[in-house]
């Protein structure tokens, strides 16, 4: 069976499993291409391509059946606020779905985490998410209702997620957002998995994401609209079996160990 739309945790918002980001490449009729095979989580992030917004303003007249995700790495809520406000112009967009604050290893600063309330207040933003890299931190601050949606690495080779967030999460969770889901393709390279092993593709990554019930929502960065297919069909198989599962774990594992004798 395919994988279903699914709530984004605490938010109640209904997304596709696979979310899109900018800033690989991607064409803009990749945009639309994947929309209509179920990916409404649009993530307009640092590098914000002409493609993707030529692509962002073809999905116009169905603006409010996708989130639209605008990225920001700076630390002053000024700049944030600035940022946000020149992205949505470009886009000829009113609001933002999702504010993603990026490369954030340490709590959100009092000032921003003010600045995120006033802009859901002037409806500039309806959530506002973290990205980070820091699992430990994700457990500490889930029980903020100001944390919408985290943004972690999760994949066959990095599944520190498995024991430090995802079992720490609770009933009624915020988003979990997944990405590097390849590994930055390392989970693609022949020359890495051990012998007697198939190497996954694209897909194969996506679908073990997905597989696991703490993830809402998984991260592609496509390229090219070959990437992008290789995404939506994840989609349409579905989730792993358990033996599919044990193989990508193998994979995954003798990357990880492979990569810490190094």
């Amino acid at each position: 069976m395919p994988f279903e739309p699914r709530l984004l945790g605490r938010t109640g918002f209904l997304t596709g499993p696979i979310g899109l980001s900018a800033s690989y490449g991607a064409p803009a009729e990749s945009v639309e291409f994947a929309f209509e095979r179920g990916v409404n989580y649009m993530y307009w992030g640092s590098r914000r391509t002409a493609a993707f917004e030529q692509g962002l303003r073809n999905l116009a007249p169905r603006r409010d059946r996708y989130a639209l995700v605008i990225q920001s790495y700076v630390p002053l809520a000024s700049l944030i606020a600035s940022s946000l406000d020149r992205a949505l112009k470009r886009l000829q967009a009113d609001y933002a779905d999702v504010l993603l604050l990026g490369l954030w290893n340490r709590p959100v600063t009092p000032r921003i985490l003010d600045l995120c309330h006033q802009l859901k207040d002037r409806g500039r933003i309806r959530y506002m998410a973290i990205s980070t890299h820091q699992r430990k931190l994700v457990p500490k601050l889930v029980p903020d209702p100001a944390y919408d949606i985290f943004h972690v690495r999760y994949n066959a080779k990095h599944t520190g997620a498995e024991r430090e967030i995802f079992p720490n999460l609770p009933s009624n969770p915020p988003g979990i957002v997944s990405f590097t889901a390849t590994s930055w393709r390392q989970l693609l390279d022949s020359k890495k998995v051990p012998n007697g092993e198939r190497t996954p593709t694209a897909t194969d990554c996506y679908r073990f994401v997905l597989t696991n019930p703490a993830v809402h929502l998984c991260m592609t960065g496509p390229a090219n609209m070959d990437q992008v297919r290789d995404a939506t069909r994840a989609i349409e198989l579905g989730p792993m079996s358990a033996e599919e599962m044990a193989w990508m774990r193998r994979v995954g594992g003798h990357m990880y160990g492979r990569a810490r004798v190094s």
